[in-house]
């Protein structure tokens, strides 16, 4: 785990590429998935129909991302009314033109480590599932919910998703923090019990 010392007062940032066992092995898919609660596996598996409908290689976070705007009211609820989503839902059904084409052709992925395409998700798209399990984690939770997935997408700049955000004109800066403030707000017992002191173990 890191801590960032940027002025968007984030503590805890998840890590960003997993292994490349992570990217590519089923078994260890599963296992992410088994730690989501219902409405985040709901959100996870309308991303998988539509991936599969649009004929993309793998799951990303963009998709992951509009699941996540069309599913969940709080997650709505962090951007900056409903003028802001509507412009990210735009840009995020418009994928298959402009800058999405160049999504067709690549893996989302740093380049931090080699990567073997195949259908699932991608590495970035991974490494967010680990991350939004490991904030549940940190509080105590056995399994992830919607804002921890959208708080570990957003935690990564080469995410697919950020780059939507971004354009939208979304100041990724200050999202992450009322996504943070928002998650204390929620669970606000194992926010002061579990993630507190989480992070000062680090």
């Amino acid at each position: 785990m890191t801590r960032t010392q940027g002025a968007d007062g984030v503590g805890y940032v998840p890590p960003r590429i997993p292994s490349q066992s992570a990217a590519e092995s089923g078994s260890h898919r599963t296992e992410l998935e088994a730690g989501l609660s219902d409405e985040l596996a709901s959100v996870v598996s309308a991303a998988r129909r539509r991936a599969l409908r649009d004929g993309d290689r793998q799951i990303d976070t963009a998709h992951l991302l509009h699941s996540l705007l069309e599913s969940d009211p709080r997650v709505r609820a962090v951007f900056d009314g409903a003028p802001q989503v509507a412009r990210l839902l735009g840009y995020l059904v418009q994928r298959s033109i402009g800058y999405g084409l160049r999504w067709q052709s690549a893996v989302e992925d740093s380049g931090a480590v080699p990567v073997v395409v195949e259908a699932g998700w991608s590495p970035v798209a991974a490494g967010a599932m680990e991350g939004a399990c490991a904030r549940a984690g940190l509080r105590g939770e056995a399994r992830a919910h919607c804002l921890d997935l959208l708080a570990a997408i957003v935690a990564d700049p080469q995410a697919r998703a950020v780059e939507v955000l971004r354009r939208a004109g979304a100041d990724v800066r200050v999202l992450l923090p009322r996504i943070e403030s928002a998650l204390r707000n929620e669970y606000a017992d194992g926010y002061a019990d579990g993630y507190a002191d989480g992070c000062a173990d680090e």
